[in-house]
């Protein structure tokens, strides 16, 4: 609307200078910018009908080509892709997908203990590790995993402002589980102060009295004291991190596991859109692409006689 806007403005700047000549050339140019100005206000009216359908959406998207589709978090500066997000869950041994599912949802934040129990339950395993990338990075999904009796090996996100700005960073703070106290890069204590809620996860916060005349200051906060929070369950998130810290190749892993079948497909699909549309259909055609690959999956492993031999007879 406010691109729409400056055109009009732009229009109408032109009009004004095109009426104040008087030949023939300036007529026809006058025709023209009162036809762009009729466009840009029917365009406009479309906008404000679009904004209410936005408004009165329970997610504030409307897609106009596919009621069901939504945006996507991408990694790019300034891009955007409005569709579905595809999960899959693959072993590491065969890679063959064991567990997928196909949603609306913009990220990848909340499907980690979902998938993976959808994964095990196929696999008829009752412990399971499982491998994701950082953007699967929630600390109750985690909590969730641990729960289900599923190992979870995730990345935490590295997105401390303090450590951009040059400052300390909370991984420099050291916690003492057995005091519940952090310790700081200059060897104070930090002692647990208060609780909060934040996004229905209770928050402890601690801090230490001496940071006004702590000669590292300058180099930890610009605020009164050094405040650092920790989740009630974030033990959960430190022993995570530190099987991590043991498996240096976990991610590599990851990435030869979970990208191979995603490229097979897509390049199968030859990298473009899915054909349907709705997100009963979409499911359904992603499901045959697995199934699909699957198939030459299991011929590509055993031979087709043998996966003959091992279908039940009908």
């Amino acid at each position: 609307m406010a691109q729409v806007e400056a055109s009009v403005a732009r229009y109408l700047a032109a009009l004004e200078t095109a009426d104040r000549q008087e030949d023939e050339t300036a007529r026809v140019r006058t025709a023209r910018l009162e036809d762009r100005l009729a466009s840009l206000a029917r365009r406009m009216e479309q906008l404000h009908e679009m904004e209410e359908a936005v408004r009165t959406a329970p997610d504030g998207q409307v897609s106009i080509t596919d009621p069901d589709a939504r945006a996507m978090a991408t990694s790019a500066k300034d891009s955007g892709i409005v569709g579905y997000n595809v999960q899959a869950a693959v072993d590491t041994e065969h890679h063959l997908i064991v567990a997928h599912e196909v949603t609306n949802i913009g990220n990848d934040r909340a499907q980690l203990s979902g998938m993976s129990e959808r994964a095990r339950n196929a696999m008829g395993h009752e412990g399971l590790t499982g491998l994701a990338d950082r953007g699967y990075f929630a600390g109750e999904e985690i909590l969730a995993c641990e729960r289900a009796g599923i190992t979870p090996l995730v990345p935490k996100p590295q997105t401390s402002g303090a450590k951009a700005a040059g400052r300390f960073g909370k991984q420099d703070f050291i916690y003492l589980p057995e005091v519940d106290e952090y310790r700081c890069p200059a060897g104070e204590r930090l002692t647990w102060r208060c609780n909060s809620v934040e996004n229905g996860m209770t928050i402890r916060a601690y801090w230490a009295s001496t940071c006004q005349t702590c000669p590292m200051k300058a180099q930890c906060t610009t605020g009164k004291e050094r405040r650092i929070k920790r989740w009630e369950h974030e033990h959960v998130v430190d022993a995570m991190q530190r099987r991590l810290d043991l498996k240096p190749d976990a991610m590599r892993v990851r990435r030869w596991t979970a990208e191979h079948p995603f490229g097979t497909i897509k390049a199968w699909m030859g990298a473009t859109h899915f054909l349907t549309r709705g997100l009963r259909r979409v499911s359904t055609e992603m499901s045959l692409h697995v199934l699909a690959y699957n198939m030459k999956r299991v011929i590509a492993i055993c031979g087709i006689e043998p996966l003959l031999a091992a279908l039940p007879a009908r």
